[in-house]
């Protein structure tokens, strides 16, 4: 039995789960997801926790098993607390600018790059270099913070560049510096 699959999924007061057709519907105070479930498994609501019980013990099937039940435990999460993920912009002159759902980012390139925010996620800039998402859906806020970063990653020189604000960057030392020392 995978050790994360027979953990059940503890549904607030705020949160709506049902089951239709192998999809997973849960609403709550900050939207709404579904996802489908793989063949032949089955999400059971009872008592405020959702159970996910899988066919059969094959390989397949058990590795799917806690990959599920993560998936399921991160829509309940996004609708009832929603998730963020914080980038900093690091560089003289790089800048971000919220516009709408349209974020303007200038990068050092001789123009700014305008990207559009997907449906469901939403922006907000501190002091022009700290970026700020939200979102109920963890894997689309994850993606489009990937996608921002790798309009300018990191460089390890200086350090300029998108970075998330958990990420440590490892530094080189550069020409000057080994030159210095031979």
């Amino acid at each position: 039995m995978s050790r994360i699959g027979r953990l059940p999924v503890v549904l607030d007061k705020s949160v709506k789960a049902q089951v239709v057709n192998g999809q997973v519907l849960v609403s709550g105070p900050k939207g709404k997801l579904e996802m489908s479930l793989p063949a032949s498994f089955e999400l059971s609501v009872e008592d405020s926790k959702l159970v996910v019980k899988r066919p059969n013990d094959a390989r397949r099937e058990r590795a799917l098993h806690g990959l599920t039940r993560k998936l399921v435990a991160n829509m309940v999460e996004g609708v009832s607390k929603g998730f963020t993920r914080v980038l900093e912009i690091n560089g003289v002159g790089y800048r971000a600018e919220v516009r709408g759902n349209a974020i303007t980012l200038s990068l050092g390139y001789s123009h700014p790059i305008v990207y559009q925010l997907p449906a469901g996620v939403t922006a907000k800039v501190e002091r022009q270099t700290i970026l700020t998402l939200e979102s109920a859906d963890r894997q689309l806020l994850g993606s489009v913070a990937a996608e921002i970063r790798a309009l300018r990653p990191p460089e390890p020189y200086k350090g300029k560049g998108v970075k998330y604000s958990d990420e440590m960057i490892r530094r080189k030392a550069g020409k000057a510096a080994g030159a210095a020392s031979s």
